[in-house]
């Protein structure tokens, strides 16, 4: 069977010009809490930002079409898909170019839940799998079938030049592919990335639910450049799981043979939690996961979006509000030529990620 190494395709990086994003209009009621009221609006507010650089599509259900049509842009185009719930990192396809011909075509992972029977998050996540597939037809574009690979877009970081960023965390899980070596894996990711390198890191950020994505702790915002989240409390968990990663980035080349410049992206400075009146507003299907008050959540500034113009950080407010101009400042240090764009994110972080999480971009193609 032919992959994407082998009809000269790869991924490129996500700071590549895009032709556009793609995103599911959120309603799961275990994820969003008070009818996904705050969600929408988060959402919307970042749907909207990104439609004046690019073309967003936003996947909506026979119950999600109204609000969304009216609430969001009319630039916005509307795909009727059905999902279980509004990862589209984790369920869309994850596209990648032909850089001769100027082709896109996506990956269609297996998809779980995070896990599947052995610690996914919830039971019913068939359309969720099917959704990558739907997305490819839809947009008319050809899809890889990867299965029975089980894979989710935010484990994945590339540079677009032949490398490739996981967690050994999520990886080597046991409701992924436990059937396989990470050689095994390793060699999986070659081929359907088109890449040349995989740089393995230890960890996640602390309490992450998908089994610690490297989407939440490592991003490359330049080829041979990553930002890394940091924490400096030596009586926090992250602080030991960041230096663990640290060394690792520091000791490694990129697939062509440079080595990573590591800027340090600190998580606030205490931890970002669920309160009682939050969790009085989700309401759980049996079988998936629940959340509990003062839970910690997995915050962290390394979950930003780049579009084509501008670059989406998530902003926790409040006490936080130090920490969200310094997240802000240091990505404007690093990643010049964009506006940094501050989006208010407490809402998508109850949901269990934020705001790479949810969005999926599309590469330009000719």
């Amino acid at each position: 069977m032919n992959t994407p190494k082998t009809d000269g395709f790869h991924m490129p990086a996500e700071f590549e010009p895009h032709h556009g994003t793609l995103m599911i209009f959120p309603e799961r009621p275990g994820s969003w809490a008070h009818g996904a009221k705050d969600a929408q609006r988060a959402f919307t507010e970042i749907a909207a930002r990104l439609s004046q650089c690019e073309q967003v599509y936003m996947l909506v259900n026979d119950r999600t079409a109204e609000p969304a049509k009216k609430m969001l842009p009319e630039s916005v185009t509307l795909l009727h898909i059905p999902t279980d719930d509004a990862w589209a990192r984790d369920v869309a396809p994850t596209f990648v170019r032909n850089d001769s011909t100027g082709e896109v075509r996506g990956i269609s992972w297996q998809f779980n839940a995070w896990g599947g029977d052995f610690d996914g998050l919830y039971p019913d996540y068939q359309q969720d799998d099917a959704a990558a597939g739907a997305v490819c037809a839809a947009l008319r574009k050809a899809c890889y079938d990867a299965r029975p690979f089980v894979l989710e877009g935010g484990a994945i970081h590339c540079d677009g030049e032949g490398t490739v960023l996981v967690t050994e965390a999520c990886l080597l899980s046991g409701g992924r592919n436990p059937q396989m070596t990470r050689a095994q894996i390793t060699e999986t990711l070659l081929e359907m990335l088109g890449a040349e390198k995989v740089i393995w890191i230890p960890f996640g950020i602390y309490n992450d639910e998908t089994n610690e994505h490297i989407d939440n702790i490592c991003a490359f915002t330049a080829p041979g450049e990553v930002v890394l989240a940091w924490c400096d409390d030596p009586d926090d968990p992250q602080h030991a799981m960041s230096q663990a990663d640290f060394d690792v980035l520091s000791r490694e080349t990129d697939a062509r043979g440079r080595h990573l410049k590591i800027t340090k992206l600190p998580v606030p400075h205490k931890p970002v939690c669920v309160t009682a009146a939050e969790c009085e507003g989700y309401v759980f299907a049996e079988g998936e996961d629940t959340r509990e008050p003062g839970e910690r959540l997995a915050a962290s500034y390394v979950n930003f979006y780049f579009g084509n113009d501008c670059v989406l950080v998530p902003q926790f407010g409040g006490e936080y509000a130090a920490d969200d101009a310094r997240a802000c400042e240091i990505l404007r240090g690093c990643i010049p030529g964009r506006e940094i764009a501050p989006i208010s994110a407490r809402a998508i972080l109850l949901g269990g990620g934020n705001i790479h999480c949810i969005t999926q971009q599309i590469p330009l193609f000719r």
